[in-house]
């Protein structure tokens, strides 16, 4: 029994036993708080049950109700404390009691649907029969692994991602396992603990305290007709809100961050984006607002027909028959339809590595379709900085390979004086039918062709083989190759992976890993938990992600709806180097919260959390607060500013780089205020409105000039024309 035991004395719990009884299926039985299995079958581990006693009679109604319990929710029977499908920060399972209604007074026990082995186990010591039906669906739906037993089932739907009906608890609890066991023993071995037990003198002595019969004139509790709910507050895993977008053609690229906190991608809504492994750029991008052509791509092209196209919009620039983008806090998916083909394509977040996971179904008429990928990314392993500055110069120290046994790419930077050798692997698994061997190739120069970029590479645009080239090549590339057949109504899959190394035994390790496809498999369940995990530290919503990868967006892509007017632009006189004084070193993304009232606190405290989450998520910005409120005595706004930034995770980057830089505004000279509104990327006035609302507005259009072309007369171009021709 459990009811409130910190309340109640130790002498008085067997009292209480005798006279809180219950109502259940016309009989008599205990109630407890939970009513969970443990709490009722545990003590027939060791101690004895007479027939046509309180508790053998418990035991029964218990087990009844449980079975009957389980018929009603469609699932398998055993309800009991365990661990259940929610983690924290250190990705452990989460614990807590469970129960059945009509059993415990606790409200709220329909709420939660946690099924669990042991509790089956502890049952056959009652009902052999039911408990062993009972065990053959728990195997049937994946209770039972390699050593036994798992924890437990998790059927309640707010903690299971999207279209999944079950989570299996993947784990062991000696515990639990022990109670497996010697529940077994008893079955099979003539209650041999029991015996043991009662062998005791001073059990024996006092065994006839478990002889009590059935009271006939206790006051009876009966169950509640209609279970109460409760709400889960504290063991709900919210669901992440999807964005989706049906058009690459937008005024901004949409972003969307996904990382496990070493490894961090960006995935636009035309399929680019970048890949850093913590400060080290894997994958080579750049800022283009226009174009947003930098990233890691895949081509396709139909064999027959000759047309090509990639799994994005991006580098192809070919617009499909359908396309549709969808962002989660833990994957991209990326949709689209040409020639009777539709494409999926898969991004989440996971270990040290990228995956670009396609997936094509046939659904036209004709008899079979050939249909070749193509992979495509630029390796730069090393820091953006470096290679933004000379990337022909850090292109000289990559030195590329083939491994043949695993159909692998490998390219190493050769290190530098104490430097920490770094490399990559990029591979390539197939699930279907392929044509011919896998193709591939590292040098840039022969596979874009003269005079080409990656929108028309010579190698795809032009049916050309790879060349096989590797080495020490002036321009590195990944790039693998692999034909597949497809019949009517047939679906293949193939998944690109580049993982970051640190030594080429690493390497092969993972190109072998990652070439078993139950790999992707337990990973994609891994990025779900992380990003439910991940939320719950923070304490955020999924709206407020939303919202915070829309201020993403707006960092990574320059928003004129979030920076300063042309004419304060144009009143900036001074340099970067006018930040240092203040501790900011500008060679991060600024962003500038500007507030002066305490009844904006909460926005400051919205944005900071923010600033918390895209660190996470592998964005480093350094946050900038201006207190614009005039000094006084009492410092209040300020005062709470800073007991904000104390409370907040990123206490410990208070003025270093990426972290929160607190400044007064009234410290600040005027040029040096215009210089850091000039350098930030975006600047948030709490004044203006709701974080959401500054977000979504656009500038205004009447002080844009409008650009109207002027052709010159029919003489000037005859006469334009003349010269041309004399001086040819």
């Amino acid at each position: 029994m459990a009811i409130a035991k910190s309340d109640i004395p130790q002498d008085h719990w067997f009292y209480l036993g005798r006279q809180l009884t219950s109502v259940s299926g016309g009989r008599r039985a205990l109630i407890s708080w939970t009513a969970t299995m443990f709490e009722y079958l545990m003590p027939l581990i060791v101690m004895r049950s007479y027939g046509d006693t309180l508790l053998n009679q418990t035991y029964q109604s218990i087990v009844s109700r449980q079975i009957e319990y389980g018929q009603e929710r469609g699932v398998p029977w055993g309800v009991s404390e365990s661990a259940y499908n929610a983690r924290d920060i250190q990705l452990n399972y989460q614990y807590g009691p469970f129960g059945v209604p009509g059993l415990g007074l606790k409200r709220g026990l329909s709420e939660d649907l946690v099924v669990s082995p042991y509790s089956t186990m502890l049952a056959a010591m009652i009902s052999p029969h039911s408990a062993l039906e009972n065990a053959r669906r728990l195997m049937r739906e994946g209770a039972l692994g390699r050593y036994g037993f798992y924890e437990s089932i998790d059927y309640t739907p707010e903690r299971l991602p999207q279209g999944q009906k079950r989570a299996v608890i993947r784990n062991f609890m000696s515990h639990h396992q022990g109670m497996i066991l010697v529940s077994l023993a008893n079955i099979l071995c003539d209650n041999a603990f029991q015996r043991r037990f009662h062998a005791e003198p001073l059990v024996s002595a006092t065994e006839l305290l478990l002889q009590e019969r059935i009271p006939s004139n206790t006051p009876v509790a009966h169950p509640r007709a209609e279970e109460v709910m409760m709400g889960r507050v504290v063991r709900t895993l919210v669901s992440p809100v999807t964005r989706v977008y049906d058009s690459p053609a937008l005024p901004t690229p949409r972003t969307q961050l996904l990382s496990n906190g070493t490894y961090s991608l960006m995935i636009t809504t035309a399929g680019s984006g970048y890949s850093l492994c913590g400060p080290l750029a894997v994958t080579r991008w750049r800022e283009d607002l226009t174009r947003d052509h930098w990233g890691s791509f895949c081509y396709v092209r139909d064999v027959r027909s000759g047309a090509v196209w990639s799994t994005g919009y991006q580098p192809t620039a070919r617009m499909p028959q359908s396309y549709e983008v969808a962002f989660a806090e833990y994957k991209v998916q990326l949709s689209r339809r040409d020639a009777g083909i539709h494409l999926h394509r898969d991004h989440r977040r996971s270990g040290r590595q990228r995956r670009i996971a396609a997936r094509f179904s046939h659904q036209s008429l004709v008899a079979r379709a050939r249909n070749q990928l193509t992979s495509y990314a630029e390796v730069v392993l090393a820091s953006p900085a470096a290679d933004a500055a000379h990337p022909a110069f850090s292109n000289l120290f990559i030195e590329t390979e083939f491994i043949q046994a695993e159909n692998s790419l490998l390219a190493r930077r050769r290190p530098a004086r104490k430097r920490q050798n770094r490399g990559a692997i990029h591979t390539v698994v197939v699930e279907g039918e392929t044509v011919g061997a896998v193709q591939y190739e590292t040098d840039r120069s022969r596979f874009l062709g003269r005079g080409r970029t990656a929108l028309d590479p010579l190698a795809v645009t032009e049916d050309r083989p790879l060349s096989n080239t590797v080495g020490a090549v002036l321009d590195p590339i990944f790039s693998l190759r692999h034909r597949v057949r497809l019949q009517p109504n047939e679906t293949a899959r193939l998944t690109f992976t580049t993982a970051v190394t640190s030594s080429r035994e690493e390497a092969l390790v993972l190109a072998d890993k990652y070439h078993d496809a139950s790999t992707f498999e337990r990973e994609e369940k891994l990025s779900w938990t992380q990003a439910q995990v991940e939320m719950r530290h923070l304490n955020v919503d999924p709206d407020e992600v939303h919202l915070f990868q829309r201020l993403a967006s707006r960092v990574l892509y320059l928003d004129p709806s979030l920076r300063p007017h042309s004419t304060v632009l144009e009143m900036n006189t001074q340099t970067q180097s006018a930040l240092w004084r203040y501790g900011i070193s500008g060679d991060l993304p600024i962003v500038l919260v500007r507030t002066s009232e305490p009844e904006h606190l909460n926005m400051v405290r919205q944005i900071i959390r923010g600033h918390e989450y895209l660190r996470i998520n592998g964005l480093a910005i350094d946050l900038v607060i201006l207190n614009d409120r005039s000094s006084s005595y009492i410092e209040s706004l300020q005062d709470e500013l800073q007991r904000l930034i104390r409370a907040s995770g990123s206490q410990a980057l208070v003025d270093k780089p990426g972290g929160v830089y607190l400044r007064r505004s009234e410290a600040i000279p005027e040029p040096d205020r215009i210089l850091l509104h000039a350098a930030a990327r975006v600047v948030i006035v709490t004044e203006r409105g709701a974080l959401e609302d500054q977000l979504v507005r656009r500038p205004i259009e009447e002080d844009l000039k409008v650009f109207t072309p002027r052709w010159p007369s029919r003489s000037y171009r005859s006469r334009a024309c003349r010269r041309r021709a004399r001086v040819l």
